[in-house]
């Protein structure tokens, strides 16, 4: 295995992509003050057959990352071993999960997908938003608000908006 590019923003990494074609590009989540997540979405819109693994400290991005189209999601505390067999995974044409990662979206397999409104409404609250200022924020009524509110817990299985915040960080849906 060779290391072709190093890459420390969006604009790096898309023209190191561009510029090397990688057979895997590891890329972190957190690529600066970028999201890596929007940036292996930039390079597979570009080159669709592109396998990007995400590296992270983070379990929480993973399922967004692997709807995004990543090929792998590995934690930056996975062993050398263990990072060098799923790169290796990866390039035969395979998807890899780490196993903490892998347990942690087993957990969520069975709920319900929010929809786009529910995850802002959720956002909102998790920036402290109130229920009015919810409202007026996306222009809707307080009623619908509450709708809203009443359904992404129910989906979530929470006991309540702080509750519903704190599972949707855990399982990916939001970000701190």
């Amino acid at each position: 295995m060779d290391v072709v590019a190093h890459a420390r923003t969006r604009t790096e990494a898309l023209e190191a992509f561009r510029t090397h074609r990688p057979d895997v590009t590891l890329m972190d989540v957190r690529l600066g003050t970028d999201d890596g997540v929007s940036v292996a979405s930039a390079i597979l819109k570009e080159f669709p057959k592109a396998r990007i693994m995400m590296l992270t400290t983070f379990e929480s991005d993973a399922q967004r990352a692997l709807k995004a189209g990543a090929v792998g999601y590995v934690l930056k505390s996975t062993p050398q071993t263990e990072l060098l067999e799923a790169i290796r995974r990866v390039h035969a044409g395979r998807k890899y999960v780490s196993p903490e990662v892998a347990a942690m979206l087993a957990e969520g397999v069975a709920d319900e997908e929010l929809t786009t409104r529910e995850i802002e409404v959720l956002s909102l609250i998790q920036h402290g938003f109130r229920t009015k200022h919810i409202a007026d924020r996306l222009g809707i009524g307080e009623a619908t608000v509450n709708f809203h509110i009443k359904n992404l817990t129910g989906k979530l299985q929470a006991n309540d908006r702080a509750h519903a915040v704190t599972i949707a960080l855990k399982r990916g849906f939001l970000r701190l």
